[in-house]
């Protein structure tokens, strides 16, 4: 057995155990690669050289959005604007059967794109939502299966951390512009999809309807929700516009957001000490795991892993729809063991490649693997979406799993319309010439 076949080896068996032994996700790639670069590398120093590829994983300057946008979403999370999202959204769609969950769904949808957090939208929303819908007669299990998923479409549509984190990992063949408007289609898709099923359930249990909100109610809740729902449009309009990059967007909606929810009353400025530890906090995690998964990464360029995959899947299979579908299910089992930010930042190079020779458009992959990995976060053991709905609905995640499989059984089904039907993502990328 050669160097190079013993490190690989090495490299996934030693992942693997780490995993299992509940390691954290970034300690597990961190030490798995040093173990790998150990033996190889040409006598390099192993402990050097990871460190380095650790440094300049994070030297770049797209990823000064993350922490912004993730104090962004925490400034939200904290000022009152789930509230007033909840109150629009309750009045556009509380009047139909099982409406309480639309407006879960919906508040979600909005919320998320706002603050670029799955996370962030989960617990905001949830911890209002879940007590409402059970006053009403829904299950929380049901009420949290909802949280869950929607929340994951804030992931596709902007502004999105991971988007950035992919169009970083992509090498520059996907823009953050391009990316940001290609996730909203498929996102929106995501969210009918959910409500859909919910009017089939809602039709079945005979969940009850709420009053249908007045023209005059519509508006005085929009106006309430307006200014939050005008970020959007600051954001991803001025980054499309060629305005500001998205790193400067992500300045300006600290920037917005903190105004906003000042204006509104709902913090102050003694709250500001709190909000920047908690951000910090995050951006710490998030960033660890970007500079160990980055090193990983260049340790699979170096080894040629990429190239053996791609010659062997493009040897194996002679249809290009089989080889997406396999990739898609590969993608789907990491998703489940892995946090989506590492699995981006390690399986894009290992799988741009070989689906843009396929004649693959790079930002069409970008939203097929964010979708693909967010069911991941829906499911267990690792599903970080899962178990902060969960904990915010307080039901055991075993009461939650069994209405959740047919929410997850929708997203497959858009997962595999959005793969085989590119113009949903690129339609709009190509509107704008991005």
């Amino acid at each position: 057995m050669s160097v190079e076949v013993l490190s690989i080896l090495v490299l996934f068996v030693s992942f693997a155990i780490l995993l299992f032994l509940k390691v954290p996700v970034a300690y597990a790639i961190g030490v798995s690669t040093l173990f790998s670069l150990l033996l190889n590398l040409d006598h390099l120093p192993g402990l050097t050289t990871i460190a380095q590829r650790m440094t300049s994983g994070l030297d770049s300057f797209a990823l000064l959005a993350i922490p912004f946008f993730v104090l962004a979403g925490e400034i939200m999370k904290r000022g009152g604007i789930a509230n007033r999202l909840i109150r629009f959204a309750n009045s556009l769609v509380a009047s139909l059967p099982g409406g309480l969950a639309y407006v879960n769904v919906l508040a979600s949808m909005l919320f998320g794109a706002i603050s670029g957090s799955a996370i962030a939208a989960t617990s905001a929303i949830g911890s209002i939502m879940t007590d409402k819908m059970e006053e009403e007669g829904y299950p929380r299990e049901f009420s949290a299966s909802v949280n869950i998923t929607s929340s994951t479409t804030g992931l596709l549509i902007p502004p999105s951390n991971i988007l950035i984190v992919y169009a970083l990992a992509s090498g520059g063949a996907a823009s953050v512009a391009a990316l940001f408007v290609a996730g909203y289609l498929p996102g929106i898709l995501v969210g009918m999809t959910l409500m859909g099923y919910i009017a089939f359930v809602a039709t079945n249990k005979n969940f009850k309807r709420g009053r249908r909100a007045t023209i005059g109610e519509i508006w005085k809740y929009f106006r309430s929700a307006f200014f939050s729902l005008l970020l959007l449009v600051i954001v991803v309009g001025g980054i499309v516009a060629g305005l500001f990059t998205a790193t400067e967007a992500s300045a300006i909606a600290v920037l917005y957001a903190a105004l906003l929810s000042l204006i509104y009353g709902d913090i102050s400025t003694r709250d500001f000490p709190d909000i920047l530890l908690s951000a910090a906090k995050t951006t710490a995690v998030v960033m660890f795991l970007i500079s160990t998964s980055m090193a990983m990464s260049w340790l699979f360029s170096f080894q040629g892993i990429p190239q053996m995959i791609s010659g062997f899947l493009l040897e194996e299979f002679s249809d290009k729809i089989i080889i997406f579908l396999v990739i898609n299910l590969v993608l789907l089992v990491i998703g489940t063991f892995m946090d989506i930010t590492p699995a981006v930042l390690i399986f894009t190079p290992i799988f741009l490649p070989v689906v843009m020779e396929l004649g693959m458009d790079p930002v069409h992959f970008g939203i097929v693997m964010v979708l693909n990995l967010c069911i991941g976060l829906c499911t267990p053991p690792v599903g970080t979406i899962l178990f902060v709905g969960s904990g915010v609905a307080q039901v055991s995640v075993s009461k939650v799993i069994k209405p959740l499989l047919a929410f997850i059984g929708i997203m497959l089904l858009v997962l595999l319309v959005v793969l085989y039907v590119p113009e949903i993502s690129l339609f709009l990328p190509s509107l704008f010439g991005l």
